[in-house]
Protein backbone atom coordinates (compact mmCIF):
# COMPACT_ATOMS: atom_id res chain seq x y z
CA UNK A 1 0.00 0.00 0.00
CA UNK A 2 1.02 3.54 -1.02
CA UNK A 3 0.87 6.80 1.41
CA UNK A 4 1.46 8.51 4.47
CA UNK A 5 1.31 6.68 7.79
CA UNK A 6 1.56 8.99 10.87
CA UNK A 7 2.62 7.52 14.44
CA UNK A 8 1.93 10.04 17.35
CA UNK A 9 3.51 8.31 20.41
CA UNK A 10 7.31 7.00 19.87
CA UNK A 11 7.35 4.14 22.25
CA UNK A 12 7.49 0.44 22.47
CA UNK A 13 4.41 -0.17 20.47
CA UNK A 14 4.21 3.17 18.58
CA UNK A 15 7.51 2.44 17.08
CA UNK A 16 6.40 -1.52 16.57
CA UNK A 17 3.70 -0.59 14.66
CA UNK A 18 6.09 1.81 12.17
CA UNK A 19 8.52 -0.94 11.65
CA UNK A 20 5.87 -3.73 10.89
CA UNK A 21 4.18 -1.25 8.65
CA UNK A 22 7.73 -0.25 6.64
CA UNK A 23 8.58 -3.69 5.96
CA UNK A 24 5.26 -4.86 4.87
CA UNK A 25 4.56 -1.55 2.78
CA UNK A 26 8.32 -0.27 1.32
CA UNK A 27 6.45 2.08 -0.43
CA UNK A 28 4.77 4.00 2.42
CA UNK A 29 6.14 7.26 4.05
CA UNK A 30 6.39 6.68 7.70
CA UNK A 31 5.82 9.94 9.69
CA UNK A 32 6.34 10.22 13.65
CA UNK A 33 5.58 12.76 16.41
CA UNK A 34 6.43 12.40 20.06
CA UNK A 35 6.11 14.72 22.72
CA UNK A 36 9.83 14.05 23.54
CA UNK A 37 11.26 15.70 20.87
CA UNK A 38 15.00 13.64 21.89
CA UNK A 39 12.70 10.17 21.55
CA UNK A 40 11.28 11.14 17.87
CA UNK A 41 15.13 12.21 16.95
CA UNK A 42 16.03 8.75 17.92
CA UNK A 43 13.42 6.98 16.07
CA UNK A 44 14.51 8.67 12.65
CA UNK A 45 18.41 7.72 13.17
CA UNK A 46 16.87 3.95 14.26
CA UNK A 47 15.10 4.41 10.82
CA UNK A 48 12.14 3.91 12.53
CA UNK A 49 10.57 6.55 10.81
CA UNK A 50 11.17 8.18 7.71
CA UNK A 51 10.29 11.86 9.12
CA UNK A 52 9.26 13.92 12.10
CA UNK A 53 6.50 16.17 11.66
CA UNK A 54 7.02 19.29 12.72
CA UNK A 55 3.51 19.27 14.89
CA UNK A 56 0.31 17.26 15.21
CA UNK A 57 -1.51 19.10 12.90
CA UNK A 58 0.63 19.23 10.14
CA UNK A 59 1.55 15.65 10.56
CA UNK A 60 -2.35 14.58 10.29
CA UNK A 61 -3.24 17.05 7.29
CA UNK A 62 -1.03 14.68 5.40
CA UNK A 63 -1.97 11.14 6.93
CA UNK A 64 -3.73 8.76 4.94
CA UNK A 65 -3.92 6.41 7.90
CA UNK A 66 -3.16 8.21 11.85
CA UNK A 67 -2.13 5.59 14.46
CA UNK A 68 -2.71 6.91 18.11
CA UNK A 69 0.24 5.20 20.28
CA UNK A 70 0.01 7.18 23.69
CA UNK A 71 -1.28 6.86 26.88
CA UNK A 72 -5.19 6.80 27.31
CA UNK A 73 -6.06 9.55 28.71
CA UNK A 74 -3.42 11.47 26.30
CA UNK A 75 -5.82 9.74 23.29
CA UNK A 76 -8.83 11.54 24.32
CA UNK A 77 -6.73 14.94 24.35
CA UNK A 78 -5.66 14.03 20.75
CA UNK A 79 -9.03 13.37 19.43
CA UNK A 80 -10.64 16.68 20.90
CA UNK A 81 -7.69 17.95 18.92
CA UNK A 82 -8.37 16.28 15.70
CA UNK A 83 -11.70 18.18 15.31
CA UNK A 84 -10.19 21.07 14.24
CA UNK A 85 -7.47 20.00 11.82
CA UNK A 86 -8.32 19.02 8.52
CA UNK A 87 -7.64 15.46 7.30
CA UNK A 88 -7.73 13.82 4.04
CA UNK A 89 -11.53 12.74 3.61
CA UNK A 90 -10.16 9.07 2.82
CA UNK A 91 -8.14 8.81 5.83
CA UNK A 92 -8.22 6.42 9.02
CA UNK A 93 -7.70 6.70 12.60
CA UNK A 94 -7.09 3.83 15.19
CA UNK A 95 -5.52 3.88 18.67
CA UNK A 96 -3.91 1.26 20.40
CA UNK A 97 -5.18 1.80 23.95
CA UNK A 98 -5.97 -1.36 26.41
CA UNK A 99 -9.31 0.49 27.25
CA UNK A 100 -12.07 0.92 24.33
CA UNK A 101 -15.29 2.34 25.55
CA UNK A 102 -14.24 5.84 26.66
CA UNK A 103 -11.95 5.95 23.50
CA UNK A 104 -14.70 4.74 21.24
CA UNK A 105 -16.99 7.85 22.92
CA UNK A 106 -14.69 10.43 22.59
CA UNK A 107 -14.01 9.87 19.08
CA UNK A 108 -17.72 9.88 18.32
CA UNK A 109 -17.26 13.60 16.89
CA UNK A 110 -14.62 12.78 14.83
CA UNK A 111 -17.40 10.30 13.62
CA UNK A 112 -20.14 13.32 13.10
CA UNK A 113 -17.60 14.88 10.94
CA UNK A 114 -17.13 12.00 8.70
CA UNK A 115 -13.92 11.22 10.17
CA UNK A 116 -13.28 7.11 9.96
CA UNK A 117 -11.91 5.94 14.19
CA UNK A 118 -11.74 2.67 14.66
CA UNK A 119 -10.68 1.69 18.07
CA UNK A 120 -7.69 -0.64 17.79
CA UNK A 121 -5.48 -2.90 20.94
CA UNK A 122 -2.85 -4.77 19.97
CA UNK A 123 -2.28 -7.49 22.83
CA UNK A 124 1.04 -7.66 22.76
CA UNK A 125 4.11 -6.39 24.84
CA UNK A 126 7.95 -6.26 26.21
CA UNK A 127 9.36 -6.08 29.20
CA UNK A 128 11.34 -3.16 27.57
CA UNK A 129 9.82 0.25 26.91
CA UNK A 130 11.02 2.93 24.50
CA UNK A 131 11.43 3.33 20.51
CA UNK A 132 14.95 1.44 20.81
CA UNK A 133 12.58 -1.98 22.31
CA UNK A 134 10.73 -1.23 18.93
CA UNK A 135 10.72 -5.07 16.98
CA UNK A 136 9.12 -5.23 13.52
CA UNK A 137 7.54 -8.92 14.90
CA UNK A 138 6.22 -7.79 18.61
CA UNK A 139 3.06 -8.74 17.07
CA UNK A 140 3.21 -11.53 15.55
CA UNK A 141 0.41 -14.34 16.24
CA UNK A 142 -0.83 -11.88 19.17
CA UNK A 143 -4.49 -11.10 18.92
CA UNK A 144 -5.29 -7.28 17.58
CA UNK A 145 -8.51 -6.50 18.23
CA UNK A 146 -10.60 -3.99 16.55
CA UNK A 147 -13.76 -1.84 17.71
CA UNK A 148 -15.04 -0.54 14.67
CA UNK A 149 -18.53 0.99 15.43
CA UNK A 150 -21.47 0.62 12.87
CA UNK A 151 -21.08 4.00 11.67
CA UNK A 152 -17.58 2.74 9.79
CA UNK A 153 -17.36 1.65 6.72
CA UNK A 154 -16.49 -2.40 6.47
CA UNK A 155 -13.79 -1.36 3.20
CA UNK A 156 -12.61 1.18 5.90
CA UNK A 157 -11.67 -1.92 8.41
CA UNK A 158 -10.02 -3.83 5.60
CA UNK A 159 -8.42 -1.18 4.32
CA UNK A 160 -7.02 -0.59 7.71
CA UNK A 161 -6.51 -4.31 7.97
CA UNK A 162 -4.44 -4.35 4.95
CA UNK A 163 -1.90 -1.52 6.40
CA UNK A 164 -1.50 -3.56 9.31
CA UNK A 165 -0.57 -6.62 7.80
CA UNK A 166 2.71 -6.45 8.26
CA UNK A 167 2.13 -6.86 12.07
CA UNK A 168 0.90 -10.96 11.15
CA UNK A 169 -1.30 -10.49 14.31
CA UNK A 170 -5.00 -12.52 14.56
CA UNK A 171 -7.52 -9.64 13.90
CA UNK A 172 -10.74 -9.91 16.44
CA UNK A 173 -13.77 -7.51 15.81
CA UNK A 174 -15.14 -6.82 19.13
CA UNK A 175 -17.47 -4.37 20.18
CA UNK A 176 -15.94 -1.00 22.63
CA UNK A 177 -17.99 -3.18 25.88
CA UNK A 178 -17.24 -6.42 24.82
CA UNK A 179 -13.24 -5.94 24.85
CA UNK A 180 -13.21 -3.85 27.84
CA UNK A 181 -14.86 -6.21 30.16
CA UNK A 182 -12.68 -9.48 28.42
CA UNK A 183 -9.13 -7.07 29.09
CA UNK A 184 -10.70 -6.04 32.59
CA UNK A 185 -10.66 -10.59 33.19
CA UNK A 186 -7.35 -11.26 31.99
CA UNK A 187 -5.07 -8.08 32.06
CA UNK A 188 -6.45 -5.23 34.16
CA UNK A 189 -7.79 -6.84 37.33
CA UNK A 190 -4.63 -9.52 37.29
CA UNK A 191 -2.66 -6.24 37.89
CA UNK A 192 -4.26 -5.25 41.07
CA UNK A 193 -4.16 -8.65 42.38
CA UNK A 194 -0.24 -8.26 41.73
CA UNK A 195 0.07 -4.78 43.23
CA UNK A 196 -2.20 -6.25 46.28
CA UNK A 197 0.25 -9.41 47.06
CA UNK A 198 3.29 -6.85 46.70
CA UNK A 199 1.78 -4.34 48.83
CA UNK A 200 0.51 -7.37 51.35
CA UNK A 201 4.25 -8.44 51.36
CA UNK A 202 5.40 -4.92 52.16
CA UNK A 203 3.26 -4.49 55.21
CA UNK A 204 4.29 -8.20 56.41
CA UNK A 205 8.01 -6.84 56.13
CA UNK A 206 7.06 -3.94 59.47
CA UNK A 207 7.00 -7.17 61.36
CA UNK A 208 9.44 -9.49 59.81
CA UNK A 209 12.29 -8.07 57.37
CA UNK A 210 12.63 -11.79 56.64
CA UNK A 211 9.97 -11.22 54.14
CA UNK A 212 11.34 -9.01 51.40
CA UNK A 213 14.53 -11.58 51.34
CA UNK A 214 12.30 -15.23 50.89
CA UNK A 215 10.29 -13.44 48.60
CA UNK A 216 12.15 -14.24 45.45
CA UNK A 217 11.36 -17.46 43.37
CA UNK A 218 7.68 -17.97 42.60
CA UNK A 219 6.50 -14.59 44.30
CA UNK A 220 8.46 -12.42 42.30
CA UNK A 221 7.73 -14.06 38.98
CA UNK A 222 3.79 -14.08 40.09
CA UNK A 223 4.27 -10.43 41.02
CA UNK A 224 6.01 -9.32 37.70
CA UNK A 225 3.34 -7.56 36.31
CA UNK A 226 3.61 -4.96 39.63
CA UNK A 227 6.33 -3.66 37.61
CA UNK A 228 4.44 -1.83 35.11
CA UNK A 229 3.94 1.93 34.60
CA UNK A 230 2.32 2.92 37.26
CA UNK A 231 0.98 6.13 35.34
CA UNK A 232 -0.40 4.05 32.54
CA UNK A 233 -2.05 1.62 34.86
CA UNK A 234 -3.64 4.42 36.87
CA UNK A 235 -5.51 5.93 33.83
CA UNK A 236 -6.80 2.24 32.58
CA UNK A 237 -8.34 1.44 35.65
CA UNK A 238 -9.94 5.17 35.74
CA UNK A 239 -10.97 4.35 31.85
CA UNK A 240 -12.21 0.83 32.75
CA UNK A 241 -13.69 2.08 36.43
CA UNK A 242 -17.60 -0.19 35.38
CA UNK A 243 -16.03 -3.20 34.40
CA UNK A 244 -13.54 -3.33 37.46
CA UNK A 245 -16.12 -2.30 39.64
CA UNK A 246 -17.86 -5.40 38.63
CA UNK A 247 -15.11 -7.53 38.79
CA UNK A 248 -14.24 -6.11 42.70
CA UNK A 249 -17.76 -7.14 43.78
CA UNK A 250 -17.48 -10.76 42.25
CA UNK A 251 -13.73 -11.53 43.40
CA UNK A 252 -14.84 -10.21 46.75
CA UNK A 253 -17.95 -12.91 46.96
CA UNK A 254 -15.52 -16.00 45.42
CA UNK A 255 -13.03 -14.94 48.06
CA UNK A 256 -15.25 -14.64 50.95
CA UNK A 257 -16.48 -18.45 49.48
CA UNK A 258 -13.48 -19.67 49.83
CA UNK A 259 -12.43 -18.15 53.02
CA UNK A 260 -15.44 -20.49 54.55
CA UNK A 261 -14.07 -23.34 52.66
CA UNK A 262 -10.88 -22.79 54.41
CA UNK A 263 -12.41 -21.59 58.22
CA UNK A 264 -14.89 -24.71 58.18
CA UNK A 265 -12.04 -26.98 56.81
CA UNK A 266 -13.63 -28.49 53.91
CA UNK A 267 -10.92 -30.44 52.01
CA UNK A 268 -12.73 -32.02 48.95
CA UNK A 269 -14.19 -28.46 48.03
CA UNK A 270 -10.67 -26.83 48.79
CA UNK A 271 -9.42 -29.51 46.52
CA UNK A 272 -11.86 -29.63 43.74
CA UNK A 273 -11.38 -25.28 43.99
CA UNK A 274 -7.61 -25.80 42.89
CA UNK A 275 -7.77 -29.22 40.73
CA UNK A 276 -10.71 -27.04 38.72
CA UNK A 277 -7.95 -23.67 38.07
CA UNK A 278 -5.53 -26.08 37.23
CA UNK A 279 -7.07 -27.88 34.63
CA UNK A 280 -8.40 -24.59 33.29
CA UNK A 281 -4.99 -23.23 33.17
CA UNK A 282 -3.25 -26.42 31.93
CA UNK A 283 -5.57 -26.03 29.09
CA UNK A 284 -4.73 -22.36 27.80
CA UNK A 285 -3.00 -21.99 24.36
CA UNK A 286 0.54 -22.03 25.14
CA UNK A 287 2.13 -20.48 21.70
CA UNK A 288 -0.57 -17.69 21.38
CA UNK A 289 0.20 -14.32 23.11
CA UNK A 290 -2.11 -12.67 24.97
CA UNK A 291 -3.03 -9.25 27.04
CA UNK A 292 -0.03 -9.75 29.38
CA UNK A 293 3.20 -9.85 28.03
CA UNK A 294 4.65 -13.65 28.05
CA UNK A 295 7.76 -14.48 30.04
CA UNK A 296 9.92 -17.01 28.19
CA UNK A 297 12.53 -18.11 30.81
CA UNK A 298 15.58 -20.41 30.54
CA UNK A 299 17.14 -21.25 33.66
CA UNK A 300 20.67 -22.78 33.46
CA UNK A 301 22.60 -24.51 36.35
CA UNK A 302 26.15 -22.70 36.64
CA UNK A 303 28.84 -23.23 38.82
CA UNK A 304 29.85 -20.47 41.04
CA UNK A 305 33.18 -19.32 40.01
CA UNK A 306 33.86 -15.98 38.25
CA UNK A 307 33.18 -14.64 34.45
CA UNK A 308 30.48 -17.52 34.31
CA UNK A 309 28.02 -15.08 33.33
CA UNK A 310 30.32 -13.09 31.01
CA UNK A 311 30.95 -17.26 29.86
CA UNK A 312 27.37 -17.80 28.44
CA UNK A 313 26.29 -14.21 27.47
CA UNK A 314 29.60 -14.35 25.57
CA UNK A 315 28.14 -17.51 23.83
CA UNK A 316 24.48 -15.75 23.21
CA UNK A 317 26.10 -12.77 21.71
CA UNK A 318 28.25 -14.63 19.21
CA UNK A 319 24.92 -16.39 17.97
CA UNK A 320 23.27 -13.39 17.69
CA UNK A 321 20.85 -13.83 20.63
CA UNK A 322 19.29 -11.01 22.28
CA UNK A 323 18.54 -11.32 26.25
CA UNK A 324 15.90 -8.96 27.87
CA UNK A 325 16.72 -10.03 31.43
CA UNK A 326 19.46 -11.86 33.57
CA UNK A 327 19.38 -12.70 37.11
CA UNK A 328 21.09 -14.95 39.64
CA UNK A 329 18.21 -16.86 41.60
CA UNK A 330 20.62 -18.53 43.91
CA UNK A 331 24.42 -19.51 44.22
CA UNK A 332 26.56 -20.44 46.89
CA UNK A 333 30.41 -20.93 47.34
CA UNK A 334 30.97 -24.53 45.95
CA UNK A 335 27.69 -25.28 44.47
CA UNK A 336 25.97 -24.53 41.12
CA UNK A 337 23.65 -21.31 41.00
CA UNK A 338 20.54 -21.24 38.76
CA UNK A 339 20.98 -18.30 36.53
CA UNK A 340 17.43 -17.23 35.32
CA UNK A 341 17.70 -15.24 30.94
CA UNK A 342 14.80 -13.90 29.97
CA UNK A 343 14.18 -13.04 26.08
CA UNK A 344 11.76 -11.64 23.91
CA UNK A 345 10.04 -14.31 22.26
CA UNK A 346 9.91 -18.58 22.18
CA UNK A 347 11.76 -18.83 19.20
CA UNK A 348 14.74 -16.78 21.03
CA UNK A 349 14.34 -18.99 24.35
CA UNK A 350 14.84 -22.25 22.01
CA UNK A 351 18.03 -20.91 19.81
CA UNK A 352 19.50 -20.02 23.66
CA UNK A 353 18.91 -23.63 25.17
CA UNK A 354 20.30 -25.08 21.73
CA UNK A 355 23.01 -22.57 21.81
CA UNK A 356 24.01 -22.66 25.91
CA UNK A 357 24.20 -26.79 24.74
CA UNK A 358 26.48 -26.51 21.88
CA UNK A 359 28.89 -24.51 23.64
CA UNK A 360 29.12 -26.00 27.09
CA UNK A 361 27.62 -28.84 29.16
CA UNK A 362 25.39 -26.77 31.90
CA UNK A 363 21.91 -28.22 31.94
CA UNK A 364 18.94 -25.95 30.67
CA UNK A 365 15.28 -25.93 31.71
CA UNK A 366 12.35 -23.76 30.83
CA UNK A 367 10.32 -21.30 33.54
Amino acid sequence: MKGTVFVVGLGLIGGSMALAIKKEHPEAVIVGFDVNEDEAKLAKTLAVIDEIAPSLEAGMEQADLVILATPVMQTEKILEDILSFRLKPSAIVTDVGSTKQRIVKHAKQLVEKGIVFIGGHPMAGSHKSGVTAARAHLFENAFYILTPTEDVPLDAVERLKGWLKGTKANFVILSPKEHDRITGVISHFPHIIAASLVHQAQRHESEDELVSRLAAGGFRDITRIASSNPEMWRDIFIHNKDELLALFDRWLSEMNMLRSLVEEEKSEEIYRYFLEAKQFRDGLPVRTKGAIPSFYDLYVDVPDYPGVISEITGYLAKERISITNIRIIETREEIYGVLRLSFQSEEDRERAKQCISKYTNYETYEG
